[in-house]
């Protein structure tokens, strides 16, 4: 059964007086239940308030609009207006009248294009398929031009469901990364992340593990197939919590040649949870602002709770993570799995990250890696979280304009990969 347009939008209208008066609970309530299985009522909270406080706050929620082409399920946006811009919730409506996909669009009439520094006669690709099975995901393979053996890298991306591009608003930090690398003779295998590709499927006990492990280890085995490719110098180049996971997919091949870790976070993460939203709090501040900080608060304690069990609810939990996700999160050491590594590490920080920061994540590297040789750390003082090139104090807004990886950035990259 099929709903019609009529029908999509007056569910739309629904949701989205849900959403204008915060009522998050209610707001679930409408998902379909794959939709509802990944994004709870507290994950729905922190994405509106996130990107609320990037924009100057909510001035209206306008009317839901249905996009033309008789699509099943009718896909519905919704325009919402903010004090220093605005974004659209976009979503689809399926026959039962529950919402089939959600996610906001920060800039949706801005199309990626290549950054200058990339050179597209330089390289080719070809799309490939990580695992078998029902959680196979498919992913891209650049390949400079020429028989090489060249270098070459697998990007993980950071935490949540992101494409193989790492896909934010008018952005694509992780296809920025490849094509300029691959313009530099350095091979790139980039793919869509399991949590992206099959949300619906993945097991109650899913891991931090699992959630990389798997299908980074696949790729590097990938890489080694290829006769362009050097077997011995196949890297990961993990950004956010793909830095963070990048030790422990080590740990499993030694064979990996090296690690760049960008912007990869060492301070617990339930911990670096309330710290960004109080960071968000403070500069779009207000009632559901407030609650956002007190939620995490409470569910952080949890996680740090010594009790704490595979059993306990997700709701209970930040960022609608089950327990036993937070469990290995909790067991987890990236800076000691990183120090008993041999391979080398390029380890780059954004200076005007406040995701992860220099003070309260950067520093954990420091310490853990000094004196162990192989290892460069170095502060690139003007970058964000994407690396983007930015001045004065840090918002989520700067991620809603078109931006790309600072060139200086990809340089520093290549240079230390071809050199290895």
């Amino acid at each position: 059964m099929r709903i019609d347009e009529g029908g999509a939008l007056e569910v739309a209208r629904r949701f989205a007086a849900l959403l204008q008066a915060e009522r998050f609970g209610e707001s679930v309530g409408l998902f379909a239940p794959p939709l509802r299985a990944a994004v709870s009522a507290e994950a729905l909270r922190l994405a509106w308030t996130t990107e609320a406080a990037g924009q100057g706050g909510i001035t209206a929620v306008e009317e839901p609009v249905a996009e033309a082409g008789g699509a099943d399920p009718v896909r519905v946006r919704i325009p919402v207006t903010c004090g220093g811009g605005r974004f659209v919730v976009v979503t689809s409506v399926g026959g039962d009248g529950l919402l089939q996909g959600l996610r906001l669009d920060a800039h949706g009439d801005a199309a990626w294009s290549p950054p200058h520094y990339v050179d597209a006669d330089r390289f080719t690709e070809r799309e490939i398929l990580l695992g078998t099975g029902p959680l196979a995901v498919p992913g891209t393979l650049t390949l400079p031009v020429g028989a090489g053996p060249w270098p070459a890298a697998v990007l993980l991306g950071g935490g949540g469901a992101f494409d193989r591009d790492g896909s934010s608003g008018p952005n694509k930090p992780l296809k920025d990364l490849a094509w300029g690398l691959a313009s530099r003779r350095v091979a790139v295998l980039r793919f869509d992340k399991v949590t992206f590709t099959h949300p619906d499927r993945l097991p109650p006990d899913f891991t931090m593990a699992d959630e990389y492990l798997p299908h980074a280890l696949a790729a590097v085995g990938l890489l080694r197939q290829q006769p362009e490719v050097a077997a011995d110098r196949i890297h990961l180049l993990g950004h956010s919590m793909g830095g963070k996971a990048a030790p422990r997919v080590a740990a499993a091949d030694p064979s990996i040649a090296g690690l760049v870790l960008l912007a990869a976070d060492t301070q617990p993460m339930h911990e670096a949870a309330v710290r960004v939203a109080r960071h968000l709090a403070e500069t779009a501040p207000g009632p559901s602002a407030d609650e956002m900080v007190s939620t995490l608060v409470r569910q952080a304690r949890s996680v740090a709770d010594p009790g704490l069990t595979p059993d306990t609810p997700a709701e209970l939990l930040p960022l609608g993570f089950s327990a036993a996700y937070w469990l290995d999160l909790r067991a987890y050491d990236p800076v000691a799995t990183a120090a008993r590594l041999a391979c080398p590490m390029l380890v780059l920080q954004g200076g005007r990250d406040y995701q992860v920061t220099v003070a309260d994540d950067l520093t954990g590297w420091q310490r853990g890696l000094a004196g162990r040789p192989g290892v460069t750390i170095r502060i690139h003082e003007h970058a964000n979280h994407l690396f983007f090139a930015g001045s004065g104090r840090p918002t989520p807004a700067e991620y809603a304009r078109p931006g790309h990886v600072d060139p200086a950035v990809v340089d520093e990259i290549a240079t230390w990969l071809v050199r290895r």
